[in-house]
């Protein structure tokens, strides 16, 4: 019997952790990067990348891009790339603009023009809407926010739902924050884990600021199961949030430090016009629970305590 094919679109920490799902199910994965010589360290870190096909791919190269479906016919294609910051797309505004719109543009192009039935999936960040009452969900507004990073995504989202209408199966993913080990160490979690660990003082920013977390392994579990399903625009998180002082007090507490004394504000470190809450709607679970039968089981606390342990 012929193994599914799935063509995971970027090299990045949900790629690696959806990978070794799919592993698990006996499907194949081919993993595509600017650099075919890249050292992909998340996927050694998991002990999967003697599993994994490793492409080359210009996702600005629309020839490449048919060439590499054609060439193994996946039944699913997860677009996970593009510049990842929020801070740093102010810089990379080319980057960020070409990774998270252009090139879902060139997918969308060669899948509607060669009429191809591979399932697409476009992930994108919660930070694209507007909270309405502290929470988002699927019909909220859109942010009125002139980030690089935010407006890539918003054009690349509005995309997929102007395609779909090609008769295409696409799906837009909304997540919030995704944490693991292997994040990079500036990420504001493992940042404090790893201060703590160290005993070290760590300089901030707003830390009176709401956010959702979740757990990378759990959403590639949740990413999975929505992908065995019809084509929708759904939001992925555990809907549970911490605060930035609750992170610091929680992340220090796990060496019995006292993180009152170590840590100090830098307003250099703060975003101007930042939503003070940014938080899934608990009811965007409900798809999973009732129809998938999946809930988040790790959040908060847990899930510090899982970070600090596995640095």
């Amino acid at each position: 019997m012929n193994k599914k094919v799935n063509l995971i679109i970027g090299s990045g920490v949900l790629g690696a952790y959806l990978s070794y799902v799919l592993l698990k199910k006996k499907e194949k994965v081919i993993v595509t990067s600017r650099n075919k010589k890249k050292n992909y360290k998340n996927y050694t870190f998991l002990k999967i990348h003697k599993k994994i096909k490793f492409e080359k791919l210009d996702i600005n190269d629309s020839n490449q891009i048919k060439k590499i479906i054609l060439k193994y016919k996946p039944e699913k294609i997860f677009y996970f790339a593009g510049q990842s910051s929020l801070i740093k797309s102010k810089n990379l505004k080319k980057e960020t603009y070409s990774s998270h719109y252009l090139g879902t543009k060139n997918f969308l192009s060669v899948l509607k023009k060669n009429k191809i039935k591979s399932k697409f999936f476009k992930s994108n960040s919660g930070y694209i809407f507007n909270p309405k009452k502290k929470m988002v969900n699927i019909n909220s507004n859109l942010a009125k926010n002139k980030n690089p990073y935010i407006v890539a995504q918003q054009k690349s989202y509005k995309l997929i739902k102007k395609y779909r209408k090609y008769n295409l199966n696409l799906f837009n993913l909304i997540f919030f924050q995704i944490e693991s080990p292997l994040r990079p160490n500036d990420f504001f979690i493992k940042k404090v884990c790893l201060h703590a660990k160290k005993r070290k003082k760590i300089l901030v920013g707003n830390i009176n600021t709401f956010r959702d977390y979740s757990w990378a392994p759990e959403i590639a579990k949740a990413v999975y199961l929505i992908s065995n399903t019809k084509p929708k625009d759904i939001i992925i998180s555990a809907g549970k949030s911490m605060s930035g002082l609750e992170i610091l007090k929680y992340g220090y507490k796990l060496n019995n430090l006292d993180y009152k004394k170590y840590y100090k504000i830098n307003k250099i470190f703060e975003r101007k016009n930042e939503n003070k809450y940014l938080i899934s709607d608990k009811k965007n679970n409900f798809f999973l629970k009732k129809k998938l039968k999946f809930s988040f089981k790790i959040y908060r606390q847990k899930l510090l305590r899982l970070m600090y342990q596995n640095i």
